[in-house]
Protein backbone atom coordinates (compact mmCIF):
# COMPACT_ATOMS: atom_id res chain seq x y z
CA UNK A 1 0.00 0.00 0.00
CA UNK A 2 1.85 3.55 -1.17
CA UNK A 3 1.96 6.12 1.32
CA UNK A 4 -1.36 7.88 -1.01
CA UNK A 5 -3.90 5.12 -0.42
CA UNK A 6 -2.74 5.15 3.25
CA UNK A 7 -3.14 8.41 3.63
CA UNK A 8 -7.26 8.55 1.41
CA UNK A 9 -8.23 5.36 3.62
CA UNK A 10 -6.89 7.07 7.08
CA UNK A 11 -9.28 9.94 6.02
CA UNK A 12 -11.98 7.85 5.07
CA UNK A 13 -12.03 5.74 8.80
CA UNK A 14 -11.18 9.33 10.29
CA UNK A 15 -14.95 10.85 8.61
CA UNK A 16 -16.92 7.98 9.38
CA UNK A 17 -15.48 7.53 12.84
CA UNK A 18 -16.83 11.51 13.34
CA UNK A 19 -19.73 10.30 11.59
CA UNK A 20 -20.65 7.62 13.84
CA UNK A 21 -20.03 9.55 17.18
CA UNK A 22 -22.01 12.82 15.58
CA UNK A 23 -25.14 10.37 14.98
CA UNK A 24 -24.98 8.41 18.51
CA UNK A 25 -24.96 11.93 20.73
CA UNK A 26 -27.44 13.67 18.06
CA UNK A 27 -29.70 10.52 18.41
CA UNK A 28 -29.28 8.97 22.17
CA UNK A 29 -27.77 12.16 24.03
CA UNK A 30 -28.90 15.36 22.27
CA UNK A 31 -32.29 14.05 20.97
CA UNK A 32 -33.55 17.09 19.35
CA UNK A 33 -33.28 17.90 15.44
CA UNK A 34 -33.43 21.73 15.99
CA UNK A 35 -30.53 21.36 18.64
CA UNK A 36 -28.02 18.73 16.50
CA UNK A 37 -29.90 17.38 13.11
CA UNK A 38 -28.42 13.53 13.12
CA UNK A 39 -26.24 12.17 10.54
CA UNK A 40 -29.52 10.20 9.06
CA UNK A 41 -31.53 13.53 9.06
CA UNK A 42 -28.55 15.62 7.30
CA UNK A 43 -28.73 12.87 4.51
CA UNK A 44 -32.19 13.02 3.78
CA UNK A 45 -32.24 16.43 3.96
CA UNK A 46 -29.93 16.82 1.33
CA UNK A 47 -31.49 13.67 -0.92
CA UNK A 48 -34.47 15.95 -0.71
CA UNK A 49 -32.90 19.31 -1.59
CA UNK A 50 -30.65 17.46 -4.22
CA UNK A 51 -34.06 16.12 -6.34
CA UNK A 52 -35.67 19.83 -5.63
CA UNK A 53 -32.95 21.69 -7.65
CA UNK A 54 -32.92 24.24 -4.94
CA UNK A 55 -28.83 23.03 -3.93
CA UNK A 56 -27.50 23.50 -7.38
CA UNK A 57 -29.13 27.01 -7.85
CA UNK A 58 -28.08 27.60 -4.67
CA UNK A 59 -24.38 26.48 -6.10
CA UNK A 60 -23.96 27.69 -8.73
CA UNK A 61 -25.28 31.69 -7.99
CA UNK A 62 -23.19 31.59 -4.80
CA UNK A 63 -20.10 30.46 -7.46
CA UNK A 64 -21.24 33.74 -9.43
CA UNK A 65 -20.95 35.88 -6.50
CA UNK A 66 -17.65 34.56 -5.40
CA UNK A 67 -16.25 34.39 -9.44
CA UNK A 68 -17.60 38.31 -9.55
CA UNK A 69 -15.62 39.14 -6.57
CA UNK A 70 -12.60 37.59 -6.70
CA UNK A 71 -11.98 38.19 -10.51
CA UNK A 72 -12.36 42.35 -9.67
CA UNK A 73 -9.75 41.49 -6.37
CA UNK A 74 -7.29 40.05 -8.61
CA UNK A 75 -7.57 42.68 -11.60
CA UNK A 76 -6.99 45.33 -9.61
CA UNK A 77 -4.89 43.50 -6.25
CA UNK A 78 -1.96 42.67 -8.32
CA UNK A 79 -1.47 45.76 -10.81
CA UNK A 80 -2.25 48.52 -8.04
CA UNK A 81 0.58 45.71 -5.73
CA UNK A 82 2.80 46.11 -8.78
CA UNK A 83 2.38 49.77 -8.43
CA UNK A 84 2.89 50.24 -4.96
CA UNK A 85 5.53 47.55 -5.32
CA UNK A 86 8.21 48.81 -8.07
CA UNK A 87 7.91 52.49 -8.03
CA UNK A 88 8.50 54.20 -4.70
CA UNK A 89 6.39 57.55 -5.94
CA UNK A 90 3.01 55.62 -6.41
CA UNK A 91 3.66 53.64 -2.73
CA UNK A 92 4.13 57.11 -1.34
CA UNK A 93 0.88 58.53 -3.03
CA UNK A 94 -1.62 55.03 -2.71
CA UNK A 95 -0.24 53.67 0.96
CA UNK A 96 -2.54 56.46 3.04
CA UNK A 97 -5.18 55.33 1.38
CA UNK A 98 -4.58 51.89 1.13
CA UNK A 99 -3.77 51.62 5.01
CA UNK A 100 -6.64 53.72 6.03
CA UNK A 101 -9.42 51.42 4.08
CA UNK A 102 -7.87 48.45 4.93
CA UNK A 103 -8.77 47.76 8.44
CA UNK A 104 -12.29 48.15 7.44
CA UNK A 105 -14.03 45.28 7.87
CA UNK A 106 -15.52 43.91 4.91
CA UNK A 107 -18.92 43.06 6.03
CA UNK A 108 -19.18 47.29 7.10
CA UNK A 109 -19.32 47.60 2.89
CA UNK A 110 -22.55 45.88 2.84
CA UNK A 111 -24.64 48.58 3.30
CA UNK A 112 -22.83 50.91 0.50
CA UNK A 113 -23.23 47.81 -1.02
CA UNK A 114 -26.95 47.61 -0.95
CA UNK A 115 -27.67 51.15 -1.26
CA UNK A 116 -25.16 51.07 -4.86
CA UNK A 117 -26.05 48.13 -6.37
CA UNK A 118 -29.32 46.61 -4.04
CA UNK A 119 -30.07 42.84 -3.80
CA UNK A 120 -28.09 41.97 -6.97
CA UNK A 121 -25.11 39.29 -8.00
CA UNK A 122 -22.92 42.69 -8.39
CA UNK A 123 -23.85 44.00 -4.38
CA UNK A 124 -22.63 40.06 -3.69
CA UNK A 125 -20.05 40.68 -5.32
CA UNK A 126 -18.67 43.91 -4.26
CA UNK A 127 -18.54 42.56 -0.86
CA UNK A 128 -16.26 39.54 -2.03
CA UNK A 129 -14.10 41.77 -3.28
CA UNK A 130 -13.84 43.86 -0.20
CA UNK A 131 -12.85 40.86 1.37
CA UNK A 132 -10.35 39.27 -1.18
CA UNK A 133 -8.33 42.77 -2.60
CA UNK A 134 -6.12 43.53 0.63
CA UNK A 135 -4.84 39.83 0.63
CA UNK A 136 -4.03 40.03 -2.86
CA UNK A 137 -2.79 43.89 -2.67
CA UNK A 138 -0.45 43.29 0.17
CA UNK A 139 1.04 39.95 -0.98
CA UNK A 140 1.85 41.48 -4.45
CA UNK A 141 3.43 44.47 -3.18
CA UNK A 142 5.70 42.57 -0.13
CA UNK A 143 6.65 40.14 -3.13
CA UNK A 144 7.64 42.75 -5.28
CA UNK A 145 9.40 44.51 -2.60
CA UNK A 146 11.64 41.66 -1.78
CA UNK A 147 12.62 40.45 -5.53
CA UNK A 148 16.28 40.61 -4.84
CA UNK A 149 18.01 42.87 -6.33
CA UNK A 150 20.62 40.71 -7.63
CA UNK A 151 18.21 39.56 -9.98
CA UNK A 152 17.15 42.94 -11.37
CA UNK A 153 21.39 43.88 -11.88
CA UNK A 154 21.40 40.28 -14.01
CA UNK A 155 17.97 41.47 -15.64
CA UNK A 156 20.15 44.73 -16.50
CA UNK A 157 23.02 42.75 -17.74
CA UNK A 158 21.07 40.98 -19.99
CA UNK A 159 19.32 43.48 -21.64
CA UNK A 160 16.23 45.01 -19.47
CA UNK A 161 16.37 48.60 -19.89
CA UNK A 162 12.73 49.74 -19.25
CA UNK A 163 10.94 49.36 -15.81
CA UNK A 164 8.43 47.57 -18.15
CA UNK A 165 10.98 44.65 -19.08
CA UNK A 166 12.55 44.31 -15.32
CA UNK A 167 8.85 43.55 -14.04
CA UNK A 168 7.88 41.43 -17.04
CA UNK A 169 11.08 38.95 -16.92
CA UNK A 170 12.69 39.57 -13.64
CA UNK A 171 9.81 40.72 -10.53
CA UNK A 172 7.12 39.30 -12.22
CA UNK A 173 8.45 35.76 -12.27
CA UNK A 174 10.31 35.93 -8.83
CA UNK A 175 7.15 37.54 -6.77
CA UNK A 176 4.40 34.40 -8.40
CA UNK A 177 4.93 32.15 -5.50
CA UNK A 178 4.01 35.22 -3.03
CA UNK A 179 1.10 36.42 -5.18
CA UNK A 180 -0.21 32.91 -5.64
CA UNK A 181 -0.25 32.01 -1.82
CA UNK A 182 -2.07 36.10 -1.62
CA UNK A 183 -4.38 35.12 -3.73
CA UNK A 184 -5.14 31.22 -1.89
CA UNK A 185 -5.51 33.48 1.66
CA UNK A 186 -7.76 35.98 -0.35
CA UNK A 187 -10.23 33.27 -1.84
CA UNK A 188 -10.45 31.59 1.99
CA UNK A 189 -11.13 35.38 3.25
CA UNK A 190 -13.58 36.04 0.05
CA UNK A 191 -15.20 32.57 0.23
CA UNK A 192 -16.30 33.43 4.25
CA UNK A 193 -17.57 37.34 3.01
CA UNK A 194 -19.69 35.18 0.28
CA UNK A 195 -21.55 33.67 3.54
CA UNK A 196 -21.84 36.69 5.54
CA UNK A 197 -22.96 38.79 2.38
CA UNK A 198 -25.53 37.05 1.29
CA UNK A 199 -26.79 35.77 5.32
CA UNK A 200 -27.04 39.78 6.04
CA UNK A 201 -29.42 40.65 2.85
CA UNK A 202 -27.77 41.39 0.15
CA UNK A 203 -28.65 38.23 -1.78
CA UNK A 204 -32.00 36.85 -2.31
CA UNK A 205 -30.26 33.35 -3.41
CA UNK A 206 -27.30 31.83 -2.94
CA UNK A 207 -26.11 29.11 -0.15
CA UNK A 208 -25.15 32.01 2.30
CA UNK A 209 -29.03 32.98 1.98
CA UNK A 210 -30.47 29.48 2.42
CA UNK A 211 -28.48 28.36 5.82
CA UNK A 212 -29.86 32.20 7.30
CA UNK A 213 -33.60 31.33 5.62
CA UNK A 214 -33.72 27.61 6.54
CA UNK A 215 -32.39 29.44 10.46
CA UNK A 216 -35.51 30.94 10.51
CA UNK A 217 -37.44 28.03 9.19
CA UNK A 218 -36.29 26.26 12.15
CA UNK A 219 -35.04 23.73 9.06
CA UNK A 220 -31.92 22.92 11.09
CA UNK A 221 -31.34 19.47 8.75
CA UNK A 222 -31.17 21.50 5.67
CA UNK A 223 -28.57 24.78 7.68
CA UNK A 224 -26.21 21.44 7.90
CA UNK A 225 -26.43 20.45 4.80
CA UNK A 226 -25.26 23.56 3.59
CA UNK A 227 -23.06 24.40 5.63
CA UNK A 228 -21.79 21.13 4.40
CA UNK A 229 -21.68 22.43 0.96
CA UNK A 230 -20.11 25.56 1.60
CA UNK A 231 -17.06 23.56 3.04
CA UNK A 232 -16.82 21.07 0.64
CA UNK A 233 -16.95 23.75 -2.11
CA UNK A 234 -14.51 25.85 -0.53
CA UNK A 235 -11.99 23.12 -0.07
CA UNK A 236 -12.50 21.49 -3.61
CA UNK A 237 -12.00 25.71 -4.92
CA UNK A 238 -8.82 25.52 -2.95
CA UNK A 239 -7.68 22.03 -4.22
CA UNK A 240 -8.05 22.98 -8.25
CA UNK A 241 -6.21 26.30 -7.73
CA UNK A 242 -3.32 24.90 -5.80
CA UNK A 243 -3.08 22.24 -8.09
CA UNK A 244 -3.21 24.51 -11.09
CA UNK A 245 -0.58 27.15 -9.25
CA UNK A 246 1.70 23.56 -8.76
CA UNK A 247 1.27 22.41 -11.79
CA UNK A 248 1.42 25.43 -14.28
CA UNK A 249 2.87 28.29 -13.19
CA UNK A 250 5.56 27.05 -10.20
CA UNK A 251 6.61 23.70 -12.28
CA UNK A 252 10.37 24.66 -11.66
CA UNK A 253 9.63 24.26 -8.12
CA UNK A 254 8.83 21.00 -8.50
CA UNK A 255 10.91 18.44 -6.03
CA UNK A 256 12.30 21.36 -4.14
CA UNK A 257 10.51 20.62 -0.70
CA UNK A 258 9.88 17.22 0.05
Amino acid sequence: MNQQTQKRLLGIVAVAVVAIIWQIIAEYVVGRPFILPSVTDVASAFITLLGSGTLLADLLVSLEHFGIGIIAAFLLGVPIGILMGWFRVADYLLDPIIETLRPIPPLAWIPFAIIWFGLTTQAAGFVIFAGAFFPILTATYAAFRDVPKVFVEAGKVLGCDTSFELIRYVALPAAIPAIASGVRIAMGVGWMCLVAAEMFGVSTYGLGYQLWHNYYLHQMPNVVVYMLILGFTGLIIDRIFRNYVDKQLLRWRAGEVA
